[in-house]
């Protein structure tokens, strides 16, 4: 298999780890005899700098043109005064609106070697957890009509059937890849939006017999998501529930070093990042942790690629090189070995 991936590194640590990604990477397709194309392109700060645009039209252009895209991180103090309309988190909205990209992939797992770091008391956490939330990405709240008055503001949740089906259809494709159980989150007993989002999941439903599905009321997924995680495999939700539940889970896991991330469109090709900044004050120190970026590279050979053994190997390997007590800063305790971004990718692509 030949694939030609866009590297968007950014800003920050995104250059630092998506070095290492793309290493791991390569060791994959010499293991499994694929080739992987990759070519870099500016996004954000660093494209402000060059070009006075956080993305210029010849890299949206390559972006489309490519199979997928690897994207490191964007922004950070240096452009926080910029105009508003060419921050660099501007990008990241042009990007995933010219790939047409709606459906957001964050992933909730925890190694259990890395057990101790989460706030969650043994008894709930168990070996470990594993929980998928399917957001919904370009509608509702955030993208409905709003505006302010003499005396208040408003915002408006709107959503379309076909915006709702194609994200619900996602969550139940999702599901059948993994333990086929899907919980929908909605806010059906208040909102209309929300009574129209549960109907078409109940539609839906019969074409994944194969899939156990349950409701629950947003407040109490985000209790339930604290009080008894494991109950959990794929969460589907809109954009706002989906905002809220995805960084209340990533807490839970304790590192968002350790975290990848997907956002989907309706062909194979996906953006696929870290879920963490760009932490300026220790770019190119090798010490940012680029697991979260080597794992964001496993969801990309998975869901865009359709290559699960591959995908498999670069999680084992991760495993094997927290088994073999390697940490970088962040996830680091008292008698494991603590090791640079570069080393910590080295490990893994060894162990491909």
């Amino acid at each position: 298999m030949k694939k030609v991936i866009a590297l968007v590194p950014g800003d920050g640590i995104g250059p630092d780890v998506v070095g290492e990604a793309v290493k791991v990477l390569h060791a994959v397709g010499k293991a499994y005899g694929h080739e992987f194309v990759c070519e870099s392109y500016l996004l954000g700060g660093c494209s402000i700098d060059r070009y006075g645009v956080p993305m210029t039209d010849e890299t949206l252009a390559a972006c489309k043109a490519s199979d997928s895209v690897l994207l490191g991180a964007v922004g950070g103090p240096k452009w926080d005064h910029v105009d508003p309309s060419i921050r660099p988190e501007k990008a990241l909205l042009g990007l995933r609106k010219g790939l047409g990209l709606f459906c957001n992939l964050r992933p909730a797992m925890m190694y259990p070697q890395l057990r101790h770091a989460s706030p969650l008391k043994d008894e709930i956490i168990g070996d470990g957890l594993d929980v998928m939330v399917v957001r919904e990405l370009t509608g509702g709240i955030y993208f409905g009509k709003r505006g302010t008055t003499e005396d208040g503001a408003f915002d408006t949740m709107e959503y379309h059937r076909y915006e709702i089906e194609r994200i619900v259809r996602k969550g139940f494709e999702i599901a059948m890849k993994r333990q086929k159980r899907l919980t929908s989150v909605d806010k059906a007993n208040i909102l209309a939006s929300s009574q129209l989002w549960r109907s078409i999941v109940e539609n839906i439903a019969p074409e994944y017999p194969e899939v156990a599905v349950n409701h629950l009321y947003v407040d109490n997924a985000s209790m339930q998501l604290v009080r008894n995680p494991k109950q959990f495999d794929v969460i589907v939700t809109c954009n706002m529930f989906g905002d809220i539940l995805s960084d209340e889970a990533s807490q839970i896991t304790g590192s968002i070093g350790m975290l990848p991330s997907a956002s989907l469109g309706e062909g194979s090709r996906g953006m696929y990042e870290p879920i963490h900044g760009s932490a300026p004050d220790i770019a190119g120190k090798n010490i940012a942790n680029p697991l979260a970026t080597i794992l964001s590279v496993a969801m990309m050979l998975r869901y865009s690629f359709g290559l699960e053994q591959e995908a498999a190997a670069i999680e084992r390997a991760v495993g094997e090189t927290l088994d073999a007590g390697y940490r970088t800063s962040d996830i680091y305790t008292d008698g494991m070995q603590k090791v640079g971004t570069k080393e910590m990718g080295d490990q893994v692509a060894r162990r491909i």
